[in-house]
């Protein structure tokens, strides 16, 4: 039997979770990509460690938007990531709002609210 969450699943008698993942900047898999970053899961927090920019390109707001939208996918809380800003070191850390599944039901039927692990 399998069941399956947002970051784990059970197949027999093993249980994988997902720790960490790769995210990538591109428009098709396998494309050259603009930006990579590696995120490591911890509870309910994602850091988001070795953000990487092709040609010092910017990490933007829309950017941000797409961490938070898999953010909550994956049930985490909160997220945090470093980089460099003229020169100087900079932490950003983020609250992940809570999904409001009526609100995204309406705007994206398709969109599944994420799946807790009951204990």
């Amino acid at each position: 039997m399998i069941e399956e969450n947002s970051r784990y699943i059970k197949i027999d008698d093993w249980i994988f979770e997902i720790k960490t993942v790769r995210a990538l900047k591109v428009d098709k898999y396998g494309e050259p990509y603009s930006a990579i970053a590696n995120c490591n899961i911890n509870g309910d927090t994602m850091y988001v460690d070795g953000l990487l920019t092709k040609e010092e390109t910017e990490f933007t707001k829309e950017d941000v938007a797409a961490f938070q939208k898999f953010c909550e996918k994956m049930g985490i809380e909160s997220c945090s990531y470093h980089r460099y800003q003229n020169g100087q070191s900079i932490n950003k850390e983020f609250k992940v709002a809570e999904l409001d599944k009526v609100t995204k039901k309406k705007e994206s039927p398709n969109v599944e609210a994420p799946i807790r692990l009951v204990k």
